[in-house]
C-alpha cells in the first residue's frame, strides 16, 4: 500500500494560494518559542510532542484574542440584538485546525512548524476532542456557532463545562466497555476562566409569601463559574463566545465544624455541589428522570439567564434609564433559542426573575418571556420526551413548580375558551400529566412559553404538527415552523477534505466556503471525464488514508477497490444498524453459496456508541463484531467482504471517515429520524446515499434528483398503515428464504459458537417486538443494495452521481439554516460584515463578556 499524500504536503504544494509572508512565519516561530519557554516552562531538550501542541495552540490563540476583544467591543458600541443559544450539549471536537483555517493562518503555521522540524498533523493528534455531546444535537449546536460567527451575528452559546464528556468506547471481545473521557486532564488551552462573573444558583428551600410577593428562601447555593471559549467566524475577524458553566461549591463553610472536629469533612462535603458539572449524561433519545440531570438543566438555565440580564442591563440600550431597567425592550435586544427541551427551565426561571426580583406584573413578564424564547424540537420518539416528576420539582425547585402550575392554569383557561367542555382535549393539552405519578411535560411548557416552535427537517416539522403536537398546532398554528438542519462547510469539507476543497476551488473559486449554493456550478462538470477522474483521484487518496488507519488500528487489510459502505451514528434500534447487519450476513451467505460467483467487493464500516444502559444497542454492537470476526477470517470470503466496527466514533474520527466513504447508510424507519446531519456530511464529500424517505433524506433527494440517490423502503404513510393493520414479522420471515436463513443463524448461535443463546434476544426482538419494522423493509433494502453494486461497476455513472451530490449540497449549509432562524425567529439579519483588522490597543476597555 503506497503512502498517501499528507495534508501537510498538499498544503506545501498549493501554498501559492494564501501564501504566508516570511515575516508571518518568523513571527509565528518566535511566538511558538516564547510560549514553549514562558507558558509551558520547557525547552527543546525536555519538551514533548504534547508540549509542542500546547505551544502551537497558544500561538494560534494569540491571533484570536485581539479579534475576540475587538468583537465584544464592537457589539457594545453597536448594541445589536443578541442571540443566546442554550444547549446542554456542544459537540465541538478539536479546535486547532478549525481555528487556523477560520483565521486564515494555516499556511504560515504549517510553514513555521516545518522550518522548526515539527509535523503539523502529529501535533494536531495531541488535541483532545471536546466531546461535550452525545451526537447530532450537540454537533448541530457546534455547527450553528460556527455559522453565527461567520454570518456576523452577535451570538453566544451557553452550556455546561462537563469535566467528563461522552465516554470513550473500548471494544473488548466484541463488547462495548465505557471508559471516562477525562478530556481536561492536560488542560484546555482554548478556554478562559472568568471567576469575576461567578453566579450563585439556588436549589431546594421553600416559598414564602411576603407583602410584595413570593420569595424563595432557605435555599442551598451552588456557584456557576464561567469558562469562555472563542468561536471564530470564517476570515471575517469576528470571534464570538461559547460560555460553559462549571459548578463550584460556596467558598464559605461553617467554621464551627472546626471546633466539632468535623472541619475536614466540611471541606470534603463541598465537592458534592460540584458534581453538577462533573459528567455528561451519555444518553441520546432517551429520557432519564434523574435528580442530577434536572439540577444540570436548571443550573445552566439559571446561570445563563442571570448573565443575559446582567449584559442587557449593562448595555447602552438596557442602561439608559438608570432608575429602572425597561424590560419591555428585552425582546428587542435578546433572542433565546432552546435547543430541545433540556433548557426548558429557562421559561419559569425568566418568569421568576421578572416577577419576583424585577417586580413586573405576571402579564408583562409572560409577554416578554414568550416574545424572547423559541423552541427547537429534535425528536418524536416518546421515550425521549422530557417529563419531570412534580414531586422532584417541588423538592428541588419549589418556586418554579408554582410558576409552572400558574402557567398551566392560564393555558387551560385559554384552551377551555377555545374548546368549551372538551375535557379530553384539556387533559391532553395540560402541562401536568396526571396518569400515574404527576409529571410536567417539558415539550408542552416549551411550546406555550415560546413564540416560535420548529422541527429540523420538513417531514419532521409536518409530523409534529399533524401528530406529536397536533393540539398545540390547532391552538397556535402561527408558532410552528420548519428549519431544516445544516452543517458547516468549513469543518465538513474545507478542513476534513483538503483534496476535494482544492479541486472545487480551482474549478469555481472559493466563494462556496461561505455561500455553499455556489457548488451548483459543478453540475455542468458532472459528465466531464477529466473532472470525474479528478474527483475519483481525491476519493482514492482519502480511501487509502482510511485503509492505512484501519490496517494500523484493527490489523485488517481492506480492498481499496471495494465499496466503502459506512454507517456511523449513535447505536439505536430506530437507526437500524441491525438491518445493515442483516445485509452483511446475506452477502456472506451468497459468497459462501457461490464462492466463484461475480461479487462487487465491499468494506462495511459501522461505528457509534450505545448508551451504557441500553442492552439491545450494546448487543447489536456485539453481533456486528461477531459477524465481522467470522467474515474477516474466512479465506473463502477473502477481500470480497470485510466488516469493521469503528471503535470510539467521535468528531475527529468522522473527519477521517466521511471523505473516504463511497456509500452512506441512512436507513432509519421513515418517520423516526428528525433530520440527521451525517447524511449531509457524506453528501457534501461525494458519497452516495442509500436511505429511506426520512428526515433530511427527503429534501436531499429533491435537491439532487431521485436518480442520484438510492431510496428504498416504506414511506411515513405506509409505516402508519402497516402499524394500524398490524405488523407480523413472521409474514416476512416465512416468505423470504434468505431472510429466514439470516435470522436462524443469529438465533441458533452460528455467530456465537461458544454461547448459542448469545443473540437469541436480538432474533426475538426482530420476530416479536420490533417497533421499527426491519423485516418489512428488508427485501427492498437488499434489492436497492444490488442496484448500488450495479451502479458502482459503472464508474462513470457513479462519479456523475457523486458530483451531483456535491453540487446539490448548497441547501444543507448551516449558514442557510441560521439565516432562516435569524429572519423568521430572531429578527436578526446576517451581516457578512468583516470587522477591521485588530490591533492591540494600549488601553483595553472591554465593557462586557
Amino acid at each position: 500500500m503506497s503512502k498517501p499524500q499528507s495534508d501537510h504536503e498538499r498544503r506545501k504544494q498549493i501554498s501559492v494560494r494564501g501564501i504566508a509572508e516570511v515575516g508571518d512565519v518568523n513571527e509565528i516561530k518566535k511566538t511558538f518559542n516564547r510560549h514553549l519557554h514562558y507558558t509551558l516552562v520547557k525547552d527543546r531538550n525536555v519538551a514533548t510532542t504534547r508540549d509542542y501542541y500546547f505551544a502551537l495552540a497558544h500561538t494560534v490563540k494569540d491571533h484570536l484574542v485581539s479579534r475576540w476583544i475587538r468583537t465584544q467591543q464592537y457589539y457594545y458600541e453597536k448594541d445589536p440584538k443578541r442571540v443566546y443559544y442554550l444547549s446542554l450539549e456542544f459537540y465541538m471536537g478539536r479546535s486547532l485546525t478549525n481555528t487556523m483555517i477560520n483565521l486564515g493562518i494555516e499556511s504560515p503555521c504549517d510553514e513555521a512548524l516545518y522550518q522548526i522540524g515539527l509535523d503539523m498533523e502529529e501535533l494536531e493528534d495531541y488535541e483532545e476532542d471536546a466531546g461535550l455531546g452525545n451526537g447530532g444535537l450537540g454537533r448541530l449546536a457546534a455547527c450553528f456557532l460556527d455559522s453565527m460567527a461567520t454570518l456576523g451575528m452577535a451570538a453566544y452559546g451557553y452550556g455546561i463545562r462537563y469535566e467528563y464528556g461522552i465516554f470513550a468506547q473500548k471494544i473488548i471481545n466484541g463488547e462495548q466497555q465505557e471508559e471516562p473521557d477525562d478530556w481536561l486532564r492536560f488542560g484546555n488551552p482554548w478556554e478562559k476562566a472568568r471567576p469575576e462573573y461567578m453566579i450563585p444558583i439556588n436549589f431546594y428551600g421553600k416559598v414564602e409569601e411576603t407583602g410584595t410577593g413570593k420569595k424563595w428562601v432557605n435555599t442551598q447555593v451552588v456557584f456557576a463559574l464561567p469558562y469562555d471559549n472563542p468561536i471564530p467566524g470564517y476570515q471575517n475577524n469576528v470571534v464570538n463566545t461559547l460560555r460553559l458553566w462549571s459548578a463550584k461549591s460556596p467558598i464559605d463553610f461553617n467554621l464551627k465544624f472546626f471546633n466539632d472536629g468535623d472541619y475536614i469533612q466540611a471541606v470534603l462535603d463541598r465537592n458534592l455541589a460540584e458534581n453538577i458539572s462533573r459528567v455528561l449524561y451519555p444518553n441520546d433519545n432517551f429520557f432519564e428522570g434523574k435528580e442530577l440531570r434536572l439540577k444540570q438543566e436548571y443550573f445552566m438555565c439559571a446561570a445563563t439567564l442571570q448573565d443575559i440580564i446582567r449584559r442587557f442591563k449593562s448595555s447602552k440600550f438596557g442602561s439608559r434609564d438608570s432608575v429602572r431597567t425597561d424590560f419591555k425592550l428585552f425582546p428587542d435586544k435578546v433572542a433565546i433559542q432552546l435547543n430541545d427541551t433540556h433548557p426548558a427551565m429557562a421559561i419559569p426561571e425568566l418568569m421568576r426573575i421578572l416577577v419576583d426580583l424585577e417586580s413586573l406584573s405576571w402579564d408583562e413578564a409572560w409577554d416578554i418571556t414568550v416574545k424572547t424564547c423559541a423552541y427547537t424540537n429534535h425528536t418524536i420518539l416518546p421515550e425521549a420526551l422530557e417529563r419531570w416528576s412534580v414531586t422532584m420539582l417541588d423538592n428541588i425547585l419549589p418556586r418554579h413548580l408554582e410558576i409552572i402550575y400558574h402557567i398551566n392554569h392560564l393555558h387551560m383557561q385559554q384552551v377551555s375558551q377555545r374548546w368549551p367542555d372538551d375535557m379530553d382535549r384539556m387533559r391532553r393539552m395540560s402541562l401536568i400529566e396526571e396518569d400515574g405519578e404527576k409529571k410536567v411535560n417539558m415539550a408542552y411548557l416549551s411550546i406555550i412559553g415560546s413564540h416560535a416552535v420548529n422541527g429540523v427537517a420538513r417531514i419532521h416539522s409536518e409530523i409534529i404538527k399533524k401528530d406529536l403536537f397536533k393540539d398545540f398546532y390547532e391552538l397556535s398554528p402561527e408558532k410552528f415552523q420548519n428549519k431544516t438542519n445544516g452543517i458547516t462547510p468549513r469543518r465538513w469539507l474545507l478542513l476534513c477534505n483538503p483534496g476535494l476543497n482544492d479541486l472545487i476551488s480551482d474549478k469555481i473559486g472559493e466563494k462556496w466556503i461561505t455561500h455553499l449554493d455556489e457548488l451548483a456550478q459543478l453540475k455542468q462538470f458532472a459528465k466531464d471525464a477529466d473532472f470525474q477522474q479528478s474527483v475519483m483521484k481525491v476519493k482514492q487518496e482519502n480511501k487509502l488514508k482510511l485503509a492505512q488507519y484501519i490496517e494500523n488500528y484493527y490489523n485488517v487489510k481492506i480492498n481499496l477497490s471495494s465499496i466503502f459502505d459506512i454507517q456511523v451514528k449513535r447505536i439505536h434500534e430506530y437507526k437500524r444498524q441491525l438491518m445493515n447487519c442483516l445485509h452483511i450476513i446475506t452477502m456472506y451467505n451468497r459468497i459462501k453459496k457461490d464462492p466463484n460467483g461475480q461479487f462487487v467487493p465491499r468494506t462495511v464500516m459501522i461505528g457509534g456508541k450505545a448508551a451504557p444502559g441500553y442492552h439491545i444497542a450494546k448487543k447489536i454492537i456485539k453481533l456486528i463484531c461477531a459477524v465481522g470476526n467470522l467474515i474477516n477470517n474466512d479465506p473463502i470470503v477473502g477481500d470480497k467482504l470485510k466488516v469493521i466496527f469503528l471503535e470510539n466514533y467521535r468528531v475527529t474520527l468522522a473527519e477521517k471517515i466521511i471523505p473516504a466513504a463511497d456509500l452512506s447508510e441512512q436507513i432509519s424507519t421513515a418517520g423516526t429520524e428528525a433530520s440527521g446531519t451525517g447524511n449531509m456530511k457524506f453528501q457534501l464529500n461525494g458519497a452516495l446515499t442509500i436511505g429511506t424517505l426520512d428526515g433530511a433524506n427527503v429534501e436531499m433527494a429533491e435537491e439532487m434528483g431521485r436518480e442520484n440517490i438510492f431510496i428504498f423502503g416504506m414511506t411515513v404513510e405506509e409505516v402508519e398503515e402497516l402499524s394500524k393493520k398490524g405488523y407480523n414479522a413472521y409474514d416476512y420471515y416465512n416468505k423470504n428464504e434468505e431472510l429466514r436463513q439470516v435470522i436462524d443463524q443469529i438465533q441458533n448461535g452460528f455467530f456465537s459458537p461458544d454461547n448459542h443463546d448469545e443473540f437469541k434476544d436480538i432474533a426475538n426482538i426482530l420476530l416479536n417486538h420490533d417497533r421499527f419494522y426491519l423485516l418489512a423493509d428488508y427485501e427492498a433494502y437488499i434489492e436497492m443494495q444490488e442496484k448500488v453494486n450495479e451502479t458502482y461497476q459503472d464508474s462513470s455513472k457513479w462519479l456523475e452521481m457523486a458530483i451531483h451530490n456535491i453540487a446539490s449540497s448548497g441547501k444543507f449549509s448551516s449558514d442557510r439554516t441560521i439565516t432562516e432562524y435569524g429572519k423568521d425567529i430572531w429578527d436578526i439579519e446576517p451581516t457578512y460584515e468583516k470587522l477591521p483588522e485588530p490591533h492591540v490597543p494600549r488601553e483595553i476597555a472591554l465593557k462586557e463578556n
